[in-house]
């Protein structure tokens, strides 16, 4: 039986056995005075009001219920409190979004709420106190009183519950304090109700309840235009800091971070759009990236699709709106979705989807921040494009399209720091170069030497794999970077190379030829390695240690052979 499943058995069967036979020995013990129904009606639509109408205090929702269930409990006394609080309690579970479960939530705070009205009270009436008492230092005193233990009790039942499930909280915590100073502030409203009430009637609610609520309208739609404000500025910085990365895998990745961040959510997806397919370029899962096994599909499938097939935005607010659309990489415990399209010269070229456990996770102004984002996003990874084309090009050699001596210099510099900090154990260097070449240019012509150069380099690359850098030193020269490699498991490696081009036929075409044919020939190559720290800890000396043992140990040897530097 797993963890959740034993929580919900517990606090439901603690629930059936404490708050419907507390309620029942309350109403027995503390029976409700007469109540009207219009008494009933009045308070109860301005409960629903007070939890409809929350305020955002330090970024979480607030609800400013305290001065009606003081009020409601001077007035109408122990059991109606406990009424009015448990309606509150499933008007709040339902409007505030949280990824635990209703049928844990609904329980234990139920159980919470029950407990806080029961100790509140019974403090209230055994110190003295007295429902519908009029004397106002003992409306203060014992409201006061009723207030601050209610406060108190939640934050003792909160404190022990986090702690039985093994989680971390401060007791005295900026959330402690804010629930304190609000007891403070509300406290007068809440007397004044009550006595107003009392003799003038249920239009005591009109005379207060409207200046509150249109306050606290006014402050919720403050608040909102401030959480747009802060969104907007983070959006700027965001916008700033895709603009100061020089990859596309770079860019994608910060985006894809910082917008997950920004909304809070659980999944974000972005995906390519090219050639009538959708193809997955991130998957990022509860902060981790997840590896790409999504195989690409029509551009008209899933959510994604929907998005290009209508060149719009969507916000769905629960699985209910979005279930039948086929989204097979969105997970099962999904229930909001966001999803825009990432478009550069009014050409759609992607789609960002985020999604969150959350039912109504996201709200429209974020949807229009999101927009402004993706074209961050899409101008950033076009700016970055080009960027790596140009580093490309003066990095790379225009004939083989291997990195060049200005790449490798720069290359062998940072791995030497390596080795000599201790990040790298061995640092190996490779110079190949191939042997009689300029007999090969002058029997058979410039451009067929270029093919063998262009050959060459593939066969390279292919052997050489991830398992170092290869670069093109001048001429018929390469040099291999292999980190990690003793002289030895160098050597190795070298000999390996060399057999497997002296082996190969290169095909080329003949210039020098009047039929200008197709035809094999066959090269050798001679080798030499260096290797730190053992030859050298200076990267330009490790350059000239295996281009010796090139030449004198390998050229002058015979060539066709693999040489090592040595002192």
């Amino acid at each position: 039986m797993g963890d959740i499943l034993k929580r919900k058995i517990v606090l439901w069967t603690l629930w059936a056995l404490f708050v419907p036979a507390g309620l029942y020995i309350v109403y027995q013990y503390y029976p409700p005075p007469p109540i009207s129904f219009a008494d009933a009606a009045a308070y109860l639509v301005f409960f629903i009001l007070a939890c409809l109408l929350p305020m955002n205090i330090n970024g979480a929702p607030t609800y400013m219920v305290q001065w009606l269930t003081v009020a409601a409990f001077l007035k109408f006394g122990f059991f109606a409190e406990i009424v009015l609080s448990q309606i509150t309690m499933l008007i709040v579970i339902f409007r505030l979004r949280t990824s635990e479960s209703l049928t844990i939530r609904i329980p234990f705070n139920s159980m919470m709420f029950f407990a806080i009205s029961t100790i509140a009270g019974l403090t209230f009436l055994f110190a003295g106190g007295q429902i519908g008492s009029l004397d106002l230092a003992h409306i203060l005193l014992y409201g006061l009183l009723f207030q601050i233990v209610s406060v108190l009790s939640n934050q003792i039942i909160l404190y022990v519950y986090v702690r039985i499930l093994g989680q971390h909280k401060n007791f005295f915590s900026i959330d402690t304090l804010w629930d304190f100073s609000l007891t403070f502030l509300v406290f007068p409203l809440a007397i004044a109700l009550y006595i107003s009430e009392t003799y003038i009637g249920l239009s005591a609610l009109l005379l207060l309840g409207i200046p509150f609520f249109t306050m606290t309208a006014i402050m919720r739609m403050y608040n909102n235009s401030e959480k747009v404000n802060s969104d907007l500025k983070k959006a700027g910085e965001i916008g700033h800091q895709l603009a100061d990365r020089l990859s596309t895998d770079e860019v994608l990745d910060q985006f894809v971070i910082q917008v997950s961040d920004l909304f809070q959510v659980d999944y974000a997806y972005v995906i390519d759009y090219r050639n009538g397919k959708l193809l997955m370029l991130r998957m990022f899962e509860h902060n981790e990236f997840q590896a790409l096994n999504v195989e690409p599909v029509h551009y008209n499938k899933g959510i994604a699709g929907n998005v290009i097939i209508h060149n719009t935005s969507f916000i769905y607010s629960n699985r209910a709106q979005w279930k039948d659309i086929t989204a097979g990489y969105i997970p099962k415990d999904t229930e909001s979705l966001m999803a825009t399209p990432i478009s550069r010269n009014n050409k759609i070229e992607g789609v960002l989807v985020l999604a969150s456990t959350q039912k109504h996770a996201f709200v429209n102004h974020q949807l229009q921040i999101l927009d402004i984002l993706s074209t961050y996003f899409a101008v950033s990874l076009e700016k970055a494009a080009l960027i790596q084309k140009a580093i490309a090009k003066s990095e790379r050699c225009g004939l083989t399209k291997l990195y060049n001596y200005r790449y490798l210099d720069e290359a062998l510099e940072k791995s030497m720091v390596k080795v000599n900090s201790g990040e790298l154990r061995n640092l190996s260097v490779v110079m190949m170069d191939i042997d009689r070449f300029k007999g090969i240019n002058d029997k058979y012509g410039h451009q067929s030497g270029n093919e063998i150069l262009i050959t060459l380099a593939g066969m390279l690359t292919d052997i050489v794999g991830k398992e170092g850098t290869v670069a093109r030193y001048g001429g018929e020269e390469f040099v291999l970077l292999l980190p990690n490699y003793s002289k030895e498991l160098a050597l190795l490696f070298a000999e390996n190379i060399r057999k497997q081009i002296e082996k190969s036929e290169f095909m080329i075409q003949s210039d020098l030829d009047e039929d200008r044919g197709i035809i094999p020939i066959k090269i050798t190559m001679s080798i030499g390695v260096s290797s730190a720290p053992d030859d050298s800890d200076d990267g330009m000396a490790m350059i000239r240690n295996a281009d010796r043992a090139l030449y004198i140990g390998a050229k002058q040897a015979g060539r066709n052979k693999v040489a090592a530097y040595t002192k």
